[in-house]
C-alpha cells in the first residue's frame, strides 16, 4: 500500500501526479502557471480530470537563469499553503533538490518531496524523515542540478538505476521516512541519453520487482522527441505510448502534463490487465 498525505493507493492502482510549474521559463508550458490564479486553476482542473497528486516546482530542470533557494521558496511555499487550504484532500508534492526549500514546503503543508536530482542534497531526505512525508528517490546518473548529460555511459544502465534508487530508498527509511511513502524513479533524461531512457523503460519491470512503488516522469521529454523526431509540442502521442508500456510493466505513479489523456490510457491498461472493470459493459448483452 502506497500512503501519501491523507491518501492510500492499492498496489495495482495507477496514480496521476499533475505538473504545476511555478516558473516563467518551463520547457513545455513556457510560464503558463507562473502566476497564482492560472496555477490554482491548473490544480483545480487536474484534480477534476483525475490527478491525485499535484507536483509543484519552482525551478525548471534545464539550464537557465540562476534561481536561488530564496527565490525558489518565494515561488512555491505560499502557493503550497494556498493549495492546502483550497484542496485539503489532494496530495501535494514539491519538486526540489534543496533541503531548505523542502523544509519550508513541508511547513506549508506539502506531503511529498520529489527529489529529481538523486539526493544531491542529502539533507532533503532528512527533512522528509523529520516531517514524515513521502519521498521520490530518483536516478540522475550523478548529474548536478540543471545540467544536461554529455557523453554519459553505463555498463548496464538499469543496474545503475537500481543501485542508486534502492540505496536512496533504504537510506530514507533508515532516517525515518515511512517505508510505505517512498517511491523510486528511473529518471528518464536525467543523466541519460535517449537510448538509456528507452532501455530503462523496457526494463522497468526490474524496478517494479523490487517492491518499491515506481514513479515515471515521461511527459513530453527529450527522449520521446528524439525517438520520434518531434518538437516539444508534438510529443503527446509518444508520451502516451510510453505511458501505456510503463503501466503494463507495473509502474504506479505518472508525473504528467496531460492529465485527462493519461487517465484514459491508465484506465485502459488496467482494464486489459484485469485490475479494473470496464466503465460500462453492454455489448452483446442487449
Amino acid at each position: 500500500m502506497l500512503r501519501l498525505g491523507k491518501r492510500e493507493f492499492a498496489p495495482h492502482e495507477p496514480v496521476i501526479m499533475a505538473i504545476v510549474n511555478r516558473t516563467p521559463d518551463s520547457f513545455y508550458d513556457q510560464g503558463a502557471t507562473f502566476l497564482d490564479e492560472p496555477a490554482l486553476a491548473r490544480v483545480e482542473r487536474a484534480i477534476a480530470e483525475g490527478a491525485a497528486i499535484v507536483d509543484i516546482g519552482g525551478v525548471k530542470a534545464g539550464p537557465g537563469e540562476e534561481v536561488t533557494a530564496e527565490e525558489e521558496a518565494r515561488r512555491i511555499v505560499g502557493f503550497v499553503a494556498e493549495v492546502r487550504r483550497r484542496f485539503p484532500d489532494v496530495v501535494i508534492s514539491v519538486d526540489t533538490w534543496r533541503a531548505s526549500v523542502g523544509e519550508a514546503a513541508c511547513e506549508a503543508g506539502a506531503d511529498v518531496l520529489n527529489d529529481a536530482w538523486g539526493g544531491v542534497d542529502p539533507g532533503l531526505a532528512e527533512v522528509a524523515a523529520r516531517y514524515r512525508v513521502g519521498l521520490v528517490c530518483t536516478h540522475a546518473g550523478g548529474a548536478r542540478p540543471r545540467t544536461r548529460p554529455h557523453r554519459v555511459a553505463y555498463d548496464d544502465v538499469m543496474a545503475d538505476v537500481l543501485r542508486v534508487t534502492l540505496g536512496l530508498a533504504e537510506r530514507a527509511v533508515a532516517l525515518g521516512v515511512p517505508r510505505e511513502s517512498v517511491m523510486i524513479d528511473p529518471g528518464h533524461d536525467f543523466g541519460k541519453n535517449t537510448r538509456h531512457s528507452l532501455e530503462a523503460t523496457r526494463r522497468l519491470d526490474e524496478m517494479v520487482a523490487t517492491g518499491w512503488p515506481v514513479l515515471v516522469s515521461l511527459s513530453n521529454k527529450d527522449f520521446v522527441g528524439e525517438t520520434l523526431d518531434r518538437p516539444v509540442k508534438e510529443r503527446v502521442i509518444g508520451t502516451l505510448a510510453t505511458t501505456a508500456v510503463s503501466a503494463w510493466l507495473g509502474a504506479q505513479v505518472y508525473r504528467v502534463h496531460e492529465v485527462a489523456e493519461t487517465r484514459q490510457v491508465l484506465d485502459m491498461v488496467a482494464s486489459i490487465a484485469g485490475h479494473r472493470p470496464p466503465a460500462v459493459a453492454r455489448r452483446g448483452l442487449a
